[in-house]
């Protein structure tokens, strides 16, 4: 009867990781359970018989996504949470920010924290995301320069075609690049297609690409990908960034910073 609760048990805790994080790797679980990869893949199996999650390579990914319809979490939930996280990664962003410098701002709550954070000093500033326009509105020596089009209520911020053609001109020493998803395989990625459409654009215009996330986001795949994470330039996290992150910034060359 244990082995049965303790495979029960485990099961429902595969269940909630996908909830939580969007896809789960066959390895980590194994050594989270501290099972076989064998004895994992069968969980996988038996949970994505029963609609819960789809098995992908190396793992399995959130049933939601694979539709397409992956919940994106409200707005003011996405804002609350991990804050204190969220404020020292911003206030670790900012310090790389110099006088003289021309920055963009991806849209996000940990983009809205670096806005705070950011001294009032002379950098030009370019945003999509309505609440970072707001927080450098009182910064007098900001210049700010506002892409347009269509408001997204869902998170504040703008996306279409007039958003992105405006980019075109535009050339940033440092892109600050708001993430919903990261992993090692899949990339950076996020759950909404003009977002992917409008970053991908940001990351042209950019020579450096900063990626500010906290470390709830790592393993979390969801459907559009931005860039992978080869791309990068810097990645600026909480400690509690996984173990496998710190190995890849040395694998893949690109810069960690924790705050």
């Amino acid at each position: 009867m244990a082995a049965t609760r303790d495979t029960s048990q485990r099961r429902l805790q595969i269940s909630e990781l996908v909830r939580q994080h969007g896809s789960v790797q066959v390895t980590a679980l194994a050594r989270r359970f501290g099972v076989s990869m064998q004895t994992v893949r069968k969980d996988l199996r038996y949970l994505a018989e029963r609609g819960v999650m789809a098995r992908a390579y190396g793992g399995a990914i959130d049933s939601h996504v694979v539709g397409g319809a992956l919940s994106e979490p409200p707005y003011e939930a996405k804002r609350t949470s991990h804050l204190d996280e969220k404020r020292r990664i911003g206030l670790r962003a900012a310090t790389l920010v110099k006088a003289g410098d021309t920055i963009a701002i991806d849209s996000g709550t940990t983009a809205i924290q670096l806005a705070e954070a950011l001294p009032n000093i002379d950098v030009t500033v370019v945003t999509n995301d309505f609440n970072v326009l707001a927080a450098l509105t009182p910064k007098n020596n900001i210049r700010i320069v506002m892409l347009g089009g269509e408001l997204r209520r869902k998170n504040m911020a703008f996306y279409g075609g007039l958003t992105v053609e405006a980019l075109d001109a535009l050339h940033v020493d440092r892109l600050f690049l708001g993430v919903d998803g990261f992993d090692l395989e899949r990339g950076i990625t996020t759950h909404y297609e003009p977002e992917a459409m409008l970053n991908r654009k940001m990351v042209e215009a950019a020579r450096v690409v900063v990626a500010i996330t906290d470390s709830s986001k790592f393993g979390t795949v969801c459907l559009h990908r931005i860039i992978p994470v080869t791309d990068l330039d810097t990645l600026i996290t909480d400690t509690g960034a996984p173990e496998d992150i710190r190995a890849a910034s040395q694998q893949l060359g690109f810069e960690l910073l924790l705050a």
